[in-house]
Protein backbone atom coordinates (compact mmCIF):
# COMPACT_ATOMS: atom_id res chain seq x y z
CA UNK A 1 0.00 0.00 0.00
CA UNK A 2 2.82 2.37 0.87
CA UNK A 3 4.47 1.74 -2.49
CA UNK A 4 1.20 2.40 -4.37
CA UNK A 5 0.66 5.72 -2.62
CA UNK A 6 4.31 6.69 -3.15
CA UNK A 7 4.29 5.99 -6.88
CA UNK A 8 0.91 7.51 -7.63
CA UNK A 9 1.70 10.60 -5.58
CA UNK A 10 4.99 10.99 -7.41
CA UNK A 11 3.25 10.62 -10.77
CA UNK A 12 0.67 13.24 -9.85
CA UNK A 13 3.29 15.67 -8.57
CA UNK A 14 5.45 15.06 -11.61
CA UNK A 15 2.81 15.85 -14.19
CA UNK A 16 1.19 18.74 -12.38
CA UNK A 17 -2.09 17.17 -11.39
CA UNK A 18 -1.74 18.51 -7.87
CA UNK A 19 -1.22 21.95 -9.37
CA UNK A 20 -4.43 21.50 -11.28
CA UNK A 21 -6.27 20.73 -8.08
CA UNK A 22 -4.85 23.75 -6.28
CA UNK A 23 -6.02 26.12 -9.01
CA UNK A 24 -9.64 24.94 -9.09
CA UNK A 25 -11.85 27.66 -7.71
CA UNK A 26 -14.74 26.93 -5.37
CA UNK A 27 -13.90 23.22 -5.22
CA UNK A 28 -16.30 21.39 -2.86
CA UNK A 29 -14.59 19.84 0.15
CA UNK A 30 -16.35 16.51 -0.32
CA UNK A 31 -14.64 16.11 -3.71
CA UNK A 32 -11.17 16.95 -2.41
CA UNK A 33 -11.69 14.37 0.31
CA UNK A 34 -11.73 11.03 -1.52
CA UNK A 35 -15.01 9.11 -1.03
CA UNK A 36 -14.70 5.72 0.58
CA UNK A 37 -15.63 3.54 -2.43
CA UNK A 38 -15.23 3.42 -6.20
CA UNK A 39 -19.00 3.29 -6.63
CA UNK A 40 -19.44 6.63 -4.85
CA UNK A 41 -16.80 8.41 -6.94
CA UNK A 42 -18.10 6.99 -10.20
CA UNK A 43 -21.67 7.99 -9.35
CA UNK A 44 -20.57 11.54 -8.51
CA UNK A 45 -19.29 11.93 -12.10
CA UNK A 46 -22.91 12.12 -13.28
CA UNK A 47 -23.47 15.47 -11.50
CA UNK A 48 -19.90 16.82 -11.34
CA UNK A 49 -18.96 20.06 -13.05
CA UNK A 50 -16.31 19.93 -15.75
CA UNK A 51 -13.60 21.42 -13.52
CA UNK A 52 -14.38 18.83 -10.80
CA UNK A 53 -13.78 15.78 -13.00
CA UNK A 54 -9.92 15.79 -12.81
CA UNK A 55 -10.08 15.60 -9.00
CA UNK A 56 -12.53 12.70 -9.14
CA UNK A 57 -10.31 10.87 -11.64
CA UNK A 58 -7.36 11.33 -9.27
CA UNK A 59 -9.40 9.88 -6.41
CA UNK A 60 -10.28 6.84 -8.53
CA UNK A 61 -6.60 6.19 -9.26
CA UNK A 62 -5.69 6.35 -5.57
CA UNK A 63 -8.13 3.59 -4.57
CA UNK A 64 -7.04 -0.03 -4.19
CA UNK A 65 -10.03 -1.29 -6.14
CA UNK A 66 -9.05 -3.69 -8.95
CA UNK A 67 -11.82 -2.29 -11.17
CA UNK A 68 -10.33 1.20 -11.31
CA UNK A 69 -8.06 0.57 -14.31
CA UNK A 70 -10.83 -0.81 -16.53
CA UNK A 71 -13.02 2.17 -15.65
CA UNK A 72 -10.28 4.69 -16.42
CA UNK A 73 -9.57 2.86 -19.69
CA UNK A 74 -13.25 3.12 -20.68
CA UNK A 75 -13.20 6.79 -19.76
CA UNK A 76 -10.11 7.34 -21.90
CA UNK A 77 -11.91 5.69 -24.85
CA UNK A 78 -14.88 8.03 -24.41
CA UNK A 79 -17.33 5.27 -23.39
CA UNK A 80 -18.46 6.64 -19.99
CA UNK A 81 -21.93 8.23 -20.06
CA UNK A 82 -24.72 8.92 -17.58
CA UNK A 83 -28.45 8.32 -17.96
CA UNK A 84 -30.41 11.57 -17.90
CA UNK A 85 -33.37 10.17 -15.93
CA UNK A 86 -31.63 8.13 -13.22
CA UNK A 87 -28.32 10.06 -13.29
CA UNK A 88 -26.57 6.69 -13.36
CA UNK A 89 -23.04 6.41 -14.74
CA UNK A 90 -22.86 3.70 -17.42
CA UNK A 91 -20.61 2.42 -20.16
CA UNK A 92 -22.17 3.04 -23.58
CA UNK A 93 -21.32 1.78 -27.07
CA UNK A 94 -23.08 3.35 -30.05
CA UNK A 95 -24.97 0.96 -32.37
CA UNK A 96 -26.37 2.95 -35.32
CA UNK A 97 -28.88 5.41 -33.77
CA UNK A 98 -28.93 3.82 -30.30
CA UNK A 99 -26.58 3.08 -27.40
CA UNK A 100 -25.93 -0.34 -25.86
CA UNK A 101 -25.42 0.52 -22.19
CA UNK A 102 -23.94 -1.57 -19.38
CA UNK A 103 -22.90 -1.04 -15.79
CA UNK A 104 -19.67 0.96 -15.78
CA UNK A 105 -18.04 -1.28 -13.14
CA UNK A 106 -19.59 -4.75 -13.37
CA UNK A 107 -20.25 -4.83 -17.13
CA UNK A 108 -23.84 -6.01 -16.62
CA UNK A 109 -25.84 -5.22 -19.77
CA UNK A 110 -28.70 -2.76 -19.26
CA UNK A 111 -30.21 -2.75 -22.76
CA UNK A 112 -30.54 -0.30 -25.65
CA UNK A 113 -31.47 3.36 -25.22
CA UNK A 114 -31.86 6.33 -27.54
CA UNK A 115 -29.07 8.81 -28.08
CA UNK A 116 -30.93 11.52 -26.12
CA UNK A 117 -31.37 9.29 -23.08
CA UNK A 118 -27.70 9.52 -22.13
CA UNK A 119 -25.07 12.25 -21.82
CA UNK A 120 -21.30 11.84 -22.06
CA UNK A 121 -19.01 12.51 -19.12
CA UNK A 122 -16.83 15.33 -20.42
CA UNK A 123 -13.25 14.29 -21.31
CA UNK A 124 -10.96 16.88 -22.95
CA UNK A 125 -7.40 16.49 -24.27
CA UNK A 126 -5.80 17.54 -20.99
CA UNK A 127 -7.83 14.97 -19.07
CA UNK A 128 -7.00 12.27 -21.63
CA UNK A 129 -3.30 12.90 -21.03
CA UNK A 130 -3.81 12.69 -17.29
CA UNK A 131 -5.81 9.48 -17.68
CA UNK A 132 -2.96 7.87 -19.64
CA UNK A 133 -0.50 8.89 -16.93
CA UNK A 134 -2.70 7.55 -14.13
CA UNK A 135 -3.23 4.24 -15.98
CA UNK A 136 0.55 3.97 -16.41
CA UNK A 137 0.95 4.65 -12.69
CA UNK A 138 -1.48 1.82 -11.90
CA UNK A 139 0.37 -0.50 -14.30
CA UNK A 140 3.57 0.04 -12.33
CA UNK A 141 2.01 -2.13 -9.62
CA UNK A 142 1.06 -4.96 -11.98
CA UNK A 143 2.51 -8.42 -11.35
CA UNK A 144 3.29 -8.89 -15.06
CA UNK A 145 6.77 -7.47 -15.88
CA UNK A 146 5.75 -6.70 -19.47
CA UNK A 147 2.96 -4.39 -18.28
CA UNK A 148 5.30 -2.63 -15.85
CA UNK A 149 7.85 -2.25 -18.64
CA UNK A 150 5.27 -0.59 -20.93
CA UNK A 151 4.28 1.76 -18.11
CA UNK A 152 7.90 2.78 -17.47
CA UNK A 153 8.49 3.36 -21.20
CA UNK A 154 5.40 5.54 -21.41
CA UNK A 155 6.34 7.58 -18.34
CA UNK A 156 9.87 8.06 -19.67
CA UNK A 157 8.57 9.19 -23.07
CA UNK A 158 6.37 11.83 -21.40
CA UNK A 159 8.60 12.95 -18.57
CA UNK A 160 11.27 15.64 -18.25
CA UNK A 161 13.96 16.30 -15.64
CA UNK A 162 11.37 16.24 -12.81
CA UNK A 163 10.89 12.49 -13.38
CA UNK A 164 14.37 11.64 -12.09
CA UNK A 165 13.22 11.21 -8.48
CA UNK A 166 10.31 9.01 -9.51
CA UNK A 167 12.58 6.77 -11.60
CA UNK A 168 15.05 6.51 -8.73
CA UNK A 169 12.24 5.41 -6.40
CA UNK A 170 11.04 2.84 -8.94
CA UNK A 171 14.57 1.49 -9.38
CA UNK A 172 14.91 0.82 -5.67
CA UNK A 173 11.91 -1.54 -5.62
CA UNK A 174 11.95 -3.09 -9.11
CA UNK A 175 13.01 -6.76 -9.32
CA UNK A 176 12.66 -7.56 -13.04
CA UNK A 177 15.84 -7.09 -15.11
CA UNK A 178 14.13 -5.78 -18.27
CA UNK A 179 12.10 -3.22 -16.30
CA UNK A 180 15.21 -2.19 -14.34
CA UNK A 181 17.10 -1.71 -17.61
CA UNK A 182 14.29 0.49 -18.95
CA UNK A 183 14.42 2.55 -15.75
CA UNK A 184 18.20 2.98 -16.12
CA UNK A 185 17.78 4.09 -19.72
CA UNK A 186 15.03 6.47 -18.61
CA UNK A 187 17.33 7.99 -15.99
CA UNK A 188 20.07 8.44 -18.57
CA UNK A 189 17.58 9.99 -21.00
CA UNK A 190 16.46 12.45 -18.34
CA UNK A 191 20.09 13.30 -17.56
CA UNK A 192 20.64 14.26 -21.22
CA UNK A 193 18.57 17.40 -20.56
CA UNK A 194 20.38 18.19 -17.33
CA UNK A 195 22.30 21.45 -16.94
CA UNK A 196 25.29 19.55 -15.53
CA UNK A 197 27.68 18.58 -18.39
CA UNK A 198 29.06 15.71 -16.29
CA UNK A 199 25.59 14.16 -16.06
CA UNK A 200 25.06 14.61 -19.80
CA UNK A 201 28.44 13.02 -20.55
CA UNK A 202 27.75 10.04 -18.26
CA UNK A 203 24.33 9.61 -19.88
CA UNK A 204 25.92 9.51 -23.34
CA UNK A 205 28.30 6.78 -22.18
CA UNK A 206 25.35 4.69 -21.07
CA UNK A 207 23.13 5.34 -24.11
CA UNK A 208 25.76 4.92 -26.81
CA UNK A 209 24.60 2.22 -29.22
CA UNK A 210 20.99 2.28 -27.98
CA UNK A 211 18.56 1.90 -30.93
CA UNK A 212 15.47 3.37 -29.26
CA UNK A 213 14.03 6.16 -31.45
CA UNK A 214 13.34 8.47 -28.50
CA UNK A 215 16.89 8.04 -27.23
CA UNK A 216 18.36 8.45 -30.71
CA UNK A 217 16.49 11.73 -31.23
CA UNK A 218 17.59 13.01 -27.83
CA UNK A 219 21.25 12.22 -28.62
CA UNK A 220 20.85 13.93 -32.02
CA UNK A 221 19.64 17.11 -30.28
CA UNK A 222 22.68 17.06 -28.01
CA UNK A 223 24.98 16.49 -30.99
CA UNK A 224 23.46 19.43 -32.85
CA UNK A 225 23.43 22.06 -30.14
CA UNK A 226 25.06 21.18 -26.81
CA UNK A 227 26.91 24.18 -25.31
CA UNK A 228 29.80 22.00 -24.10
CA UNK A 229 32.13 21.04 -27.02
CA UNK A 230 33.29 17.83 -25.32
CA UNK A 231 29.74 16.67 -24.69
CA UNK A 232 28.77 17.55 -28.26
CA UNK A 233 31.68 15.56 -29.67
CA UNK A 234 30.78 12.57 -27.51
CA UNK A 235 27.16 12.82 -28.70
CA UNK A 236 28.34 12.80 -32.32
CA UNK A 237 30.39 9.65 -31.64
CA UNK A 238 27.40 8.00 -29.93
CA UNK A 239 25.15 8.93 -32.86
CA UNK A 240 27.70 7.49 -35.30
CA UNK A 241 27.81 4.25 -33.29
CA UNK A 242 24.02 4.00 -33.40
CA UNK A 243 23.97 4.68 -37.15
CA UNK A 244 26.50 1.89 -37.76
CA UNK A 245 24.26 -0.52 -35.86
CA UNK A 246 21.21 0.62 -37.81
CA UNK A 247 23.01 -0.01 -41.11
CA UNK A 248 24.17 -3.45 -39.95
CA UNK A 249 20.65 -4.49 -38.96
CA UNK A 250 19.41 -3.03 -42.24
CA UNK A 251 21.66 -5.50 -44.08
CA UNK A 252 20.30 -8.31 -41.90
CA UNK A 253 16.74 -7.22 -42.74
CA UNK A 254 17.56 -7.19 -46.46
CA UNK A 255 19.07 -10.66 -46.17
CA UNK A 256 15.90 -11.92 -44.49
CA UNK A 257 13.70 -10.43 -47.22
CA UNK A 258 15.99 -12.05 -49.80
CA UNK A 259 15.69 -15.44 -48.09
CA UNK A 260 11.93 -14.95 -47.89
CA UNK A 261 11.70 -14.19 -51.62
CA UNK A 262 14.02 -17.12 -52.32
CA UNK A 263 11.78 -19.49 -50.36
CA UNK A 264 8.75 -18.34 -52.38
CA UNK A 265 10.69 -18.80 -55.64
CA UNK A 266 11.82 -22.26 -54.53
CA UNK A 267 8.28 -23.38 -53.71
CA UNK A 268 7.06 -22.02 -57.04
CA UNK A 269 9.92 -23.52 -59.09
CA UNK A 270 10.60 -26.86 -57.44
CA UNK A 271 7.64 -28.58 -59.09
CA UNK A 272 8.58 -27.11 -62.46
CA UNK A 273 12.17 -28.33 -62.02
CA UNK A 274 10.90 -31.90 -61.68
CA UNK A 275 8.53 -31.88 -64.67
CA UNK A 276 10.85 -29.87 -66.90
CA UNK A 277 13.91 -31.91 -65.96
CA UNK A 278 12.35 -35.37 -66.19
CA UNK A 279 9.88 -34.90 -69.02
CA UNK A 280 11.28 -31.99 -71.02
CA UNK A 281 7.83 -30.34 -70.96
CA UNK A 282 7.64 -26.52 -71.05
CA UNK A 283 4.62 -26.21 -68.79
CA UNK A 284 3.18 -22.70 -69.04
CA UNK A 285 0.20 -23.85 -66.96
CA UNK A 286 2.45 -24.23 -63.90
CA UNK A 287 1.38 -20.80 -62.61
CA UNK A 288 -2.27 -21.81 -62.81
CA UNK A 289 -1.55 -24.96 -60.80
CA UNK A 290 -0.11 -22.64 -58.14
CA UNK A 291 -3.32 -20.61 -58.39
CA UNK A 292 -5.44 -23.76 -57.86
CA UNK A 293 -3.55 -24.43 -54.63
CA UNK A 294 -4.28 -20.90 -53.43
CA UNK A 295 -7.98 -21.25 -54.25
CA UNK A 296 -8.03 -24.59 -52.44
CA UNK A 297 -6.78 -22.76 -49.34
CA UNK A 298 -9.62 -20.26 -49.72
CA UNK A 299 -12.22 -23.04 -50.07
CA UNK A 300 -10.88 -24.87 -47.00
CA UNK A 301 -11.09 -21.67 -44.93
CA UNK A 302 -14.67 -21.11 -46.10
CA UNK A 303 -15.48 -24.71 -45.13
CA UNK A 304 -14.00 -24.25 -41.63
CA UNK A 305 -14.64 -20.55 -40.88
CA UNK A 306 -14.26 -21.01 -37.13
CA UNK A 307 -11.03 -23.00 -37.34
CA UNK A 308 -8.64 -20.67 -39.15
CA UNK A 309 -5.73 -21.94 -37.02
CA UNK A 310 -6.25 -25.50 -38.27
CA UNK A 311 -7.59 -24.83 -41.76
CA UNK A 312 -4.17 -23.87 -43.10
CA UNK A 313 -2.76 -27.23 -42.02
CA UNK A 314 -5.67 -28.98 -43.77
CA UNK A 315 -5.14 -26.86 -46.89
CA UNK A 316 -1.58 -28.13 -47.48
CA UNK A 317 -2.46 -31.78 -48.30
CA UNK A 318 -5.75 -30.67 -49.91
CA UNK A 319 -3.94 -28.31 -52.29
CA UNK A 320 -1.36 -30.99 -53.10
CA UNK A 321 -4.13 -33.46 -54.01
CA UNK A 322 -6.22 -30.98 -56.04
CA UNK A 323 -3.32 -29.59 -58.08
CA UNK A 324 -1.76 -33.05 -58.37
CA UNK A 325 -4.96 -34.54 -59.81
CA UNK A 326 -5.27 -31.67 -62.26
CA UNK A 327 -1.65 -32.29 -63.26
CA UNK A 328 -2.19 -36.01 -63.85
CA UNK A 329 -5.32 -35.24 -65.91
CA UNK A 330 -3.36 -32.75 -68.03
CA UNK A 331 -0.52 -35.22 -68.57
CA UNK A 332 -2.76 -38.17 -69.42
CA UNK A 333 -5.14 -36.13 -71.55
CA UNK A 334 -2.75 -33.93 -73.54
CA UNK A 335 0.94 -33.93 -72.65
CA UNK A 336 1.61 -37.64 -73.26
CA UNK A 337 0.81 -37.20 -76.95
CA UNK A 338 3.36 -34.38 -77.31
CA UNK A 339 6.57 -35.83 -75.84
CA UNK A 340 9.63 -34.87 -77.88
CA UNK A 341 7.90 -31.75 -79.24
CA UNK A 342 8.66 -29.01 -76.67
CA UNK A 343 7.25 -26.11 -78.71
CA UNK A 344 3.92 -27.89 -79.04
CA UNK A 345 3.82 -28.60 -75.31
CA UNK A 346 4.45 -24.87 -74.77
CA UNK A 347 1.43 -23.94 -76.92
CA UNK A 348 -0.76 -26.65 -75.41
CA UNK A 349 0.00 -25.73 -71.80
CA UNK A 350 -0.51 -22.04 -72.63
CA UNK A 351 -4.02 -22.92 -73.79
CA UNK A 352 -4.56 -24.98 -70.61
CA UNK A 353 -3.50 -21.99 -68.51
CA UNK A 354 -6.16 -19.82 -70.18
CA UNK A 355 -8.79 -22.53 -69.60
CA UNK A 356 -7.90 -22.81 -65.90
CA UNK A 357 -8.00 -19.03 -65.46
CA UNK A 358 -11.46 -18.87 -67.03
CA UNK A 359 -12.57 -21.82 -64.90
CA UNK A 360 -11.81 -20.03 -61.62
CA UNK A 361 -13.35 -16.81 -62.96
CA UNK A 362 -16.55 -18.73 -63.67
CA UNK A 363 -16.61 -20.57 -60.34
CA UNK A 364 -15.26 -17.87 -57.98
CA UNK A 365 -15.73 -14.64 -60.04
CA UNK A 366 -12.85 -12.45 -61.28
CA UNK A 367 -12.56 -10.66 -57.92
CA UNK A 368 -9.67 -11.39 -55.60
CA UNK A 369 -10.45 -13.59 -52.62
CA UNK A 370 -8.87 -12.78 -49.25
CA UNK A 371 -7.37 -15.62 -47.24
CA UNK A 372 -6.94 -15.01 -43.52
CA UNK A 373 -3.68 -15.55 -41.71
CA UNK A 374 -3.93 -17.65 -38.53
CA UNK A 375 -2.93 -15.87 -35.34
CA UNK A 376 0.35 -17.76 -35.10
CA UNK A 377 1.38 -16.36 -38.51
CA UNK A 378 0.36 -12.78 -37.78
CA UNK A 379 2.53 -10.04 -36.39
CA UNK A 380 6.29 -9.71 -36.10
CA UNK A 381 9.17 -11.15 -34.14
CA UNK A 382 10.73 -7.92 -32.82
CA UNK A 383 14.42 -8.51 -32.14
CA UNK A 384 15.20 -4.85 -31.39
CA UNK A 385 14.04 -1.35 -32.27
CA UNK A 386 15.08 -1.56 -35.94
CA UNK A 387 14.99 -5.28 -36.75
CA UNK A 388 11.82 -7.36 -36.99
CA UNK A 389 10.90 -10.53 -38.87
CA UNK A 390 7.35 -11.08 -40.14
CA UNK A 391 6.00 -14.35 -38.77
CA UNK A 392 4.27 -15.31 -42.03
CA UNK A 393 7.49 -15.00 -44.06
CA UNK A 394 9.50 -16.74 -41.35
CA UNK A 395 7.12 -19.69 -41.26
CA UNK A 396 7.05 -19.90 -45.06
CA UNK A 397 10.85 -20.04 -45.08
CA UNK A 398 10.80 -22.90 -42.57
CA UNK A 399 7.98 -24.61 -44.50
CA UNK A 400 10.00 -24.33 -47.72
CA UNK A 401 13.01 -26.05 -46.12
CA UNK A 402 10.76 -28.87 -44.83
CA UNK A 403 9.15 -29.40 -48.27
CA UNK A 404 12.56 -29.48 -49.94
CA UNK A 405 13.91 -31.99 -47.40
CA UNK A 406 10.88 -34.28 -47.82
CA UNK A 407 11.13 -34.11 -51.60
CA UNK A 408 14.86 -34.95 -51.45
CA UNK A 409 14.10 -37.99 -49.30
CA UNK A 410 11.32 -39.03 -51.71
CA UNK A 411 13.64 -38.90 -54.72
CA UNK A 412 16.54 -40.65 -52.99
CA UNK A 413 14.91 -43.24 -50.72
CA UNK A 414 11.79 -44.44 -52.55
CA UNK A 415 11.27 -46.60 -55.63
CA UNK A 416 9.40 -43.79 -57.35
CA UNK A 417 12.28 -41.41 -56.73
CA UNK A 418 14.82 -43.86 -58.14
CA UNK A 419 12.73 -44.39 -61.27
CA UNK A 420 12.20 -40.65 -61.69
CA UNK A 421 15.95 -40.04 -61.55
CA UNK A 422 16.57 -42.93 -63.95
CA UNK A 423 14.13 -41.56 -66.53
CA UNK A 424 15.58 -38.06 -66.13
CA UNK A 425 19.15 -39.28 -66.77
CA UNK A 426 18.46 -41.74 -69.62
CA UNK A 427 14.87 -42.41 -70.65
CA UNK A 428 15.72 -45.08 -73.28
CA UNK A 429 17.93 -47.09 -70.91
CA UNK A 430 15.33 -46.82 -68.14
CA UNK A 431 12.66 -48.25 -70.46
CA UNK A 432 15.07 -51.00 -71.55
CA UNK A 433 15.47 -52.24 -67.95
CA UNK A 434 11.74 -52.34 -67.31
CA UNK A 435 10.87 -48.90 -65.92
CA UNK A 436 7.33 -47.97 -66.95
CA UNK A 437 8.14 -44.51 -68.26
CA UNK A 438 4.50 -43.64 -68.94
CA UNK A 439 3.55 -44.39 -65.34
CA UNK A 440 6.59 -42.45 -64.11
CA UNK A 441 5.70 -39.48 -66.34
CA UNK A 442 2.14 -39.32 -65.00
CA UNK A 443 3.21 -39.53 -61.35
CA UNK A 444 6.07 -37.10 -61.92
CA UNK A 445 3.79 -34.53 -63.52
CA UNK A 446 1.31 -35.06 -60.69
CA UNK A 447 4.07 -34.65 -58.11
CA UNK A 448 5.31 -31.43 -59.71
CA UNK A 449 1.77 -30.10 -59.96
CA UNK A 450 1.06 -31.01 -56.34
CA UNK A 451 4.17 -29.09 -55.25
CA UNK A 452 2.85 -26.12 -57.24
CA UNK A 453 -0.38 -26.40 -55.23
CA UNK A 454 1.60 -26.30 -51.98
CA UNK A 455 3.33 -23.15 -53.26
CA UNK A 456 -0.15 -21.67 -53.75
CA UNK A 457 -0.95 -22.30 -50.07
CA UNK A 458 2.16 -20.34 -49.06
CA UNK A 459 1.44 -17.50 -51.49
CA UNK A 460 -2.11 -17.18 -50.18
CA UNK A 461 -0.59 -16.03 -46.88
CA UNK A 462 1.36 -13.24 -48.59
CA UNK A 463 -1.08 -11.86 -51.17
CA UNK A 464 -4.69 -11.94 -52.28
CA UNK A 465 -5.90 -14.95 -54.24
CA UNK A 466 -7.00 -14.15 -57.79
CA UNK A 467 -7.16 -15.68 -61.29
CA UNK A 468 -3.84 -14.04 -62.27
CA UNK A 469 -1.92 -15.11 -59.17
CA UNK A 470 0.25 -17.67 -60.96
CA UNK A 471 1.22 -15.36 -63.84
CA UNK A 472 3.43 -13.34 -61.51
CA UNK A 473 5.61 -16.36 -60.74
CA UNK A 474 5.79 -18.43 -63.94
CA UNK A 475 8.64 -16.40 -65.50
CA UNK A 476 10.58 -16.33 -62.23
CA UNK A 477 10.13 -20.10 -61.89
CA UNK A 478 11.61 -20.74 -65.34
CA UNK A 479 14.50 -18.39 -64.60
CA UNK A 480 15.29 -20.28 -61.38
CA UNK A 481 15.16 -23.69 -63.11
CA UNK A 482 17.35 -22.62 -66.02
CA UNK A 483 19.82 -20.78 -63.80
CA UNK A 484 20.17 -23.61 -61.28
CA UNK A 485 20.37 -26.41 -63.83
CA UNK A 486 17.49 -28.22 -65.50
CA UNK A 487 16.38 -31.25 -63.50
CA UNK A 488 18.79 -30.64 -60.61
CA UNK A 489 17.04 -30.24 -57.26
CA UNK A 490 19.99 -28.63 -55.48
CA UNK A 491 20.52 -26.31 -58.43
CA UNK A 492 16.95 -25.09 -58.01
CA UNK A 493 17.54 -24.67 -54.27
CA UNK A 494 20.66 -22.53 -54.61
CA UNK A 495 19.36 -20.71 -57.67
CA UNK A 496 16.19 -19.62 -55.83
CA UNK A 497 18.02 -18.11 -52.88
CA UNK A 498 20.76 -16.53 -55.00
CA UNK A 499 18.22 -14.78 -57.21
CA UNK A 500 16.01 -13.85 -54.24
CA UNK A 501 18.83 -12.27 -52.23
CA UNK A 502 20.31 -10.54 -55.29
CA UNK A 503 16.91 -9.08 -56.15
CA UNK A 504 16.41 -7.64 -52.66
CA UNK A 505 19.95 -6.21 -52.55
CA UNK A 506 19.41 -4.36 -55.82
CA UNK A 507 15.88 -3.12 -55.15
CA UNK A 508 16.78 -0.20 -52.79
CA UNK A 509 18.98 1.56 -55.36
CA UNK A 510 17.60 0.21 -58.67
CA UNK A 511 13.89 -0.22 -57.97
CA UNK A 512 11.82 -3.40 -58.24
CA UNK A 513 11.35 -3.34 -62.03
CA UNK A 514 14.95 -2.47 -62.93
CA UNK A 515 16.20 -5.10 -60.48
CA UNK A 516 14.20 -7.82 -62.27
CA UNK A 517 15.47 -6.62 -65.65
CA UNK A 518 19.08 -6.70 -64.45
CA UNK A 519 18.63 -10.22 -63.09
CA UNK A 520 17.15 -11.35 -66.42
CA UNK A 521 20.10 -9.84 -68.30
CA UNK A 522 22.50 -11.54 -65.89
CA UNK A 523 20.85 -14.95 -66.43
CA UNK A 524 20.98 -14.53 -70.21
CA UNK A 525 24.70 -13.73 -70.07
CA UNK A 526 25.30 -16.55 -67.59
CA UNK A 527 23.56 -19.12 -69.80
CA UNK A 528 25.75 -18.03 -72.72
CA UNK A 529 28.79 -19.12 -70.73
CA UNK A 530 27.19 -22.00 -68.78
CA UNK A 531 24.33 -23.42 -70.89
CA UNK A 532 23.49 -26.18 -68.41
CA UNK A 533 23.18 -23.86 -65.41
CA UNK A 534 24.95 -23.87 -62.04
CA UNK A 535 24.58 -27.60 -61.44
CA UNK A 536 24.14 -29.49 -64.74
CA UNK A 537 22.37 -32.84 -64.59
CA UNK A 538 24.71 -35.80 -65.04
CA UNK A 539 24.02 -39.05 -66.85
CA UNK A 540 24.89 -41.01 -69.97
CA UNK A 541 21.85 -39.77 -71.80
CA UNK A 542 22.10 -36.11 -70.85
CA UNK A 543 24.04 -35.09 -73.94
CA UNK A 544 21.16 -36.10 -76.19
Amino acid sequence: MQRVVLILSAVLVLFGLSGTLSTVDAQPEDILQAPSSLEEIVQSLATARRNEIPALVENIAELEDLRRRAFLESMLEGQIYFTREEQRVVRAVRIEDQFQISDSLTGEELGLVGTRAVGRVSVNNSLRRNLRLLIAGIDLEDEEPGIRLSAVEYLVSQAATESRELLLQLRSVESDDSVSLAIEEGLALVDLSSEDPLLRSAALDQLSGNLNNTIRNAIRQVAEGDPDPDVQAKAEDALSSIQNKVELYGYVQTLFFGLSLGSVLLLAAIGLAITFGVMGVINLAHGELIMLGAYTTYVVQQTFPNSIEVSLLIAVPAAFIVSGLFGIAIERGIIRFLYGRPLETLLATFGISLILQQLVRTVFSPQNRPVSNPDWMSGQWQLNEVLAFNYNRLYILIFCIIVFALLSLLLKKTRLGIEVRAVAQNRAMAKAIGVRSGWVDALTFGLGSGLAGIAGVALSQLTNVGPNLGQAYIVDSFMVVVFGGVGNLWGTFYGSFILGITNKIMEPWAGAVIAKILILVFIILFIQKQPKGLFPQKGRGMEE
